[in-house]
């Protein structure tokens, strides 16, 4: 019983503490760019292969 206490203690501690580092982050941050799609590095790359330049990386 008291380890199901201490579960839900730290549960719940680890859920406060997640709420307050999200709600601190300012708004006006911009999100994290993923990385180019496969088909879109072959588009780039075909670009800078008729423009006669190495892509870059």
């Amino acid at each position: 019983m008291i380890r199901l206490l201490l579960a839900g203690t730290f549960a719940f501690l680890a859920y406060r503490l997640a709420r307050k580092m999200i709600d601190d982050v300012p708004g006006d941050i911009d999100p994290l760019l993923l990385p180019a799609s496969r088909s879109d590095r072959d588009v780039l790359r075909r670009q800078s292969a008729a423009m006669g330049v190495d892509p870059r990386r």
